[in-house]
């Protein structure tokens, strides 16, 4: 997969920018706070119509502004695909591939597929559950469209008996509703812990190579499902059965759940283990063993996407290189080869000397090829 070309209007600080890419390296230079994210995040959109930087799609559309515009040309599946969508703060958003209206997002993963890897995802075996569960959810929702669809109605579910717990108080009769969105969270929220126990199963047969021969042989990672609150000692178990076990744990605390006014069972708690030769990365490795251990993750990510598409998703590196010292740059950079991939960075000497592609200045939302 590659992306070709990419044409902005009014997208975050781009008026117009327009750029044709090369199919391998592009290295994205410039100052702070001119635009290279934008441009990245831009390319994230095309391939999942979400944003992790924002709340709102008003804040992706250039201030004083009504209406932004993305279009890429697409490469994939040995095609060529038009992706445009506009973005409105009048009316609902709309995305059309060659020209044929999209009716879900999901169906975006069919044409382009990114994997994204920001500064502070090198803090992802440290930071909190929400990222490591952000993580998974990244590549699954690209790969399998009825997980998308299960998370997404798992979390309108929970955000619907949330709200249900939170103003019993000022309307008792709301309990009345309460067990159907609980049995809406066991339906959705199994088949959510199905794909990620699955994920993580192939994940632990892909990064621990990727890890021992990022560490030169002196670490061995592994990877856990943690799920809290519920008992489900097998996670890989058919998703009926997965409904069962949370059916039970949601009953067993439902008095918990009424005293303390928040979901304290299904996946939106789960984790994912890290351990490095044994023991849990979060507390008890290194800074430079847990950021071995996040680049490995991502690599990782990127693997088991080309086994799926038998094609390379784009690579985005927004700044990751600058916060690694060489040996673990030019780890990455080695073992990065074969695809399309976007770097961004405020000096480009020297990574022009490493890599063959091309290289683009952005400044104050205007894009050159250099």
């Amino acid at each position: 997969m590659r992306v070709r070309e990419l044409t902005l209007e009014y997208f975050r600080n781009y008026p117009h920018g327009h750029a044709v890419f090369h199919p391998g390296m592009n290295i994205i230079c410039g100052d702070n706070a001119q635009g290279k994210t934008n441009l990245l995040e831009a390319i994230e959109y095309l391939a999942t119509a979400h944003s992790p930087r924002c709340q709102t799609e008003r804040e992706l559309i250039l201030f004083g502004v009504d209406d932004a515009f993305l279009t890429g040309e697409v490469d994939a599946r040995g095609r060529q695909f038009t992706m445009e969508m506009q973005l409105s703060n009048r009316r609902r958003r709309s995305i059309h591939i060659n020209g044929v209206r999209v009716q879900k997002q999901s169906e975006l993963a069919d044409y382009l597929n990114v994997v994204t890897f920001r500064p502070e995802d090198l803090y992802l075996i440290r930071a909190g559950a929400e990222d490591r569960r952000r993580f998974l959810d990244e590549t699954i929702t690209q790969l399998r469209p009825r997980y998308a669809d299960a998370l997404s109605r798992y979390q309108e579910a929970r955000s619907q008996k949330a709200a249900i717990l939170r103003r019993l108080d000022e309307c008792p009769s709301l309990l009345e509703t309460l067990d159907d969105f609980s049995v809406q969270m066991c339906r959705y929220g199994a088949q959510v812990i199905h794909y990620r126990a699955h994920y993580i199963r192939r994940l632990n047969e892909i990064v621990p190579p990727i890890h021992r021969e990022f560490s030169q042989g002196r670490e061995e990672l592994e990877l856990e499902y943690l799920t809290e609150k519920y008992d489900i000692s097998d996670t890989l178990r058919p998703s009926k059965e997965l409904y069962q076990s949370l059916l039970e744990s949601m009953e067993t605390h439902r008095e918990s759940e009424l005293a303390s006014r928040r979901c304290l069972v299904g996946p939106h708690r789960d984790d994912l283990a890290v351990r490095i030769n044994g023991q849990n990365a979060r507390y008890l490795a290194s800074q430079g063993q847990t950021r071995t251990a996040a680049l490995s993750l991502k690599i990782a990510q990127r693997d088991i996407i080309y086994e799926e598409r038998e094609e390379y998703p784009v690579l985005l590196l927004d700044d990751v290189l600058s916060e690694l010292d060489p040996r673990r740059q030019e780890f990455v950079l080695n073992r990065i080869q074969g695809g399309q991939v976007f770097l961004t960075c405020c000096e480009e000497e020297r990574l022009a000397e490493l890599v063959d592609g091309k290289i683009f200045r952005v400044t104050d939302g205007q894009i050159t090829e250099e």
